[in-house]
């Protein structure tokens, strides 16, 4: 996998060529199913998708000057942290909100990507021309933040605050959310197993702190590597990766603790209460920051935790 400072210019135009493509299919597909009841909102997406076109017609013409017609044979999976496009199926039903934060972080992304290529060109139209886009991609979040009719009319201190809001959730809640749903469930088998194989408070605590802890390194490393945040904005990987290992070993922790309690039954009655609060704290979280329908997040949610800890429970009583 390369990394981005190692990258062409050529490589660096045919990505971007690819991304803008990319990026008209999502705005299309979102204006298509949104036509029926969002008219107004459908025709601004239609509009973002015509000036991405615009986009790549722009970039396929400078690269075909300057490197010829064929374009290198590269794919953003071959770019550590390159942009990564969440797949349009997995959202369910598409709230004006949750489509509204999509195009937004899309649009950001996007022109974090233009910054940093126009600062590695050397050829001054190259460099001109990603300026140029990163500026029309900037034009473009804020575009996206009027959709569902909440036109944007704020100041600078808003604008600064938005800003904020938006890093602190690209750098913190989403690493640290899903460390919390790998700590808080994934634990679940390994702690139980061993709970409910030896009927020992101590055995089971010793397996669930060798657990969480293990698995708060994994993920903290998982995250830190895969995303230096150079071109995503989302800031440096260690705040990342901490944030995601510290989450990862409290999720599992929290229902490990229990087991420092002697009686076996009750320390596992009491874990049993710490993993209700935990399945409730990450919906409330899916809900409060990443836009998911709190219905969906808690059946999704506890219906996991289920699954893993009967398999646990199971198999230790096996």
């Amino acid at each position: 996998m390369k990394r981005f400072d190692d990258l062409t210019e050529a490589e660096i135009l045919g990505l971007a060529i690819s991304n803008e493509e990319e990026d008209a299919r999502i705005y299309l597909q979102y204006a298509a199913r949104l036509k029926a009841d969002y008219p107004a909102t459908a025709a601004m997406f239609e509009r973002m998708a015509e000036e991405e076109h615009g986009h790549r017609h722009a970039l396929h013409e400078l690269y075909r000057r300057k490197f010829g017609g064929e374009l290198p044979y590269i794919t953003r999976q071959d770019v550590k942290g390159f942009l990564k496009r969440n797949p349009l199926w997995l959202l369910e039903t598409l709230r004006i909100d949750a489509v509204r934060r999509q195009a937004e972080m899309m649009e950001y992304e996007a022109q974090q990507f233009y910054v940093k290529a126009a600062e590695r060109a050397r050829d001054a139209d190259t460099r001109r021309l990603l300026a140029d886009l990163a500026e029309a991609e900037s034009a473009h979040e804020t575009l996206a933040q009027e959709l569902g009719g909440r036109i944007e009319t704020s100041g600078e201190k808003e604008s600064e605050e938005a800003t904020a809001h938006r890093i602190f959730v690209l750098q913190i809640v989403q690493p640290g959310l899903a460390g919390l749903i790998d700590g808080s469930i994934s634990t679940l088998a390994p702690i139980f197993a061993a709970a409910f194989a030896t009927q020992d408070s101590w055995a089971a605590f010793l397996v669930g702190l060798a657990a969480s802890i293990g698995a708060g390194i994994s993920m903290g490393l998982t995250e830190g590597l895969s995303d230096d945040g150079a071109i995503t904005g989302r800031g440096s990987p260690w705040p990342r990766g901490i944030a995601c290992g510290v989450m990862t070993t409290l999720g599992g922790l929290g229902h490990t603790l229990p087991y420092l309690i002697p009686d076996f039954w009750t320390a596992t009655a009491v874990a049993g209460v710490v993993v209700a609060f935990e399945l409730a704290a990450i919906a409330y979280i899916r809900t409060h920051y990443m836009e998911t329908p709190f219905t969906s997040a808690i059946v999704q949610v506890v219906l996991g935790g289920i699954l893993v800890l009967a398999t646990g429970i199971f198999i230790g009583s096996s």
